[in-house]
């Protein structure tokens, strides 16, 4: 496959090597791998946790019920793969890929046309839809249908639109908002009317480990996002506040263990995810390339999965 319009794809390399083989009659190619790469299934833990921790508080409640927590499951996985390509699709056909260092993006790349990768993270976020709307019928909750409008809104002006908020500086906070509190809280009340603090208090914590992922991902990009134009928080904070707040994020949720450890003994569980949460703090504070902060966004996903599992145990168990 081929992209229409070349010009406007964002590694140049990649758009040269595409270009080159149109002109001898080829095309650049990508396979399934590069679709489900686009796919960016690192990312995924980030949908697991708010509604593993959200499930376990409804267990707490005795109101958890397995078909609305897999429905919530599958809303926030859609739409994080949705958002994942939509991002490949804005951040390409803008031109910001073309300070990209790393792997090549669908669109960035020149190789495929920018109107599939658009249709793809569209055909995701109506996935999405459907699988709330299953959830909000069977549920009768019908005010879920306003959150989850919201929440495609949000996904798409994350780097889309003429002014993303994601090159403003606000990607953090929309992050800890949907990744978090939303999704955390969204699984409690999918299934009960019940409200509590521990709910809350387990959203903020899975947020938090959101924006620490966002934050080191940010952290890598500093020289490309400025030389793009992109102002993202860590561009506009520096290098080294950057890396204050990525140790503020990853130490902030354990305020949740240390609060209701003495009501829930399973708290103790969660202490473990520091085995991936004080490495991933040493290389942060240390790391002078980017390969060493992928390693950093590598422990800090499965940091955050485990957390809200854990969470979601020891509230539920």
């Amino acid at each position: 496959m081929s992209a229409k319009n070349p010009k406007r794809s964002g590694n140049p390399a990649l758009r040269a090597v595409a270009d080159d083989l149109r002109a001898a009659g080829g095309s650049a190619t990508v396979t399934w791998r590069d679709w489900v790469a686009g796919a960016r299934l690192r990312t995924l833990p980030l949908a697991i946790a708010p509604v593993a921790a959200g499930a376990g508080i409804a267990n707490m409640l005795h109101e958890f019920s397995l078909t609305l927590s897999l429905l919530a499951l599958a809303v926030a996985l859609l739409l994080q793969i949705g958002v994942n390509y939509a991002n490949d699709y804005s951040d390409g056909i803008r031109g910001t890929d073309a300070f990209r260092v790393g792997p090549a993006r669908l669109t960035g790349s020149g190789r495929v046309d920018p109107k599939r990768v658009l249709a793809l993270a569209l055909v995701f976020f109506g996935l999405a839809a459907v699988a709330g709307l299953a959830a909000v019928i069977i549920s009768g909750r019908w005010w879920f249908l306003a959150v989850g409008v919201v929440a495609i809104v949000a996904a798409w002006f994350y780097t889309g639109g003429k002014r993303p908020y994601g090159y403003a500086g606000l990607g953090e906070l929309v992050v800890f908002v949907f990744f978090g509190i939303v999704a955390t809280v969204g699984t409690v009340w999918l299934q009960t009317e019940v409200a509590n603090q521990e709910m809350w208090f387990a959203g903020a914590g899975v947020g938090f480990f959101a924006v620490a992922v966002l934050v080191v991902n940010n952290l890598r990009d500093i020289p490309t996002d400025r030389a793009a134009g992109k102002r993202t928080l860590a561009v506009r904070i520096g290098e080294k506040w950057t890396r204050v707040l990525y140790v503020a994020c990853v130490v902030l949720p354990f305020g949740v263990p240390l609060m209701f450890g003495w009501a829930y003994s399973g708290m103790l569980l969660v202490w473990f995810v520091l085995a991936a949460v004080i490495p991933a703090i040493i290389i942060t504070l240390t790391a002078r390339t980017a390969r060493e902060l992928i390693l950093v966004l590598q422990l800090t996903s499965f940091a955050a999965l485990g957390y809200g599992v854990l969470l979601g145990i020891a509230f539920g168990f």
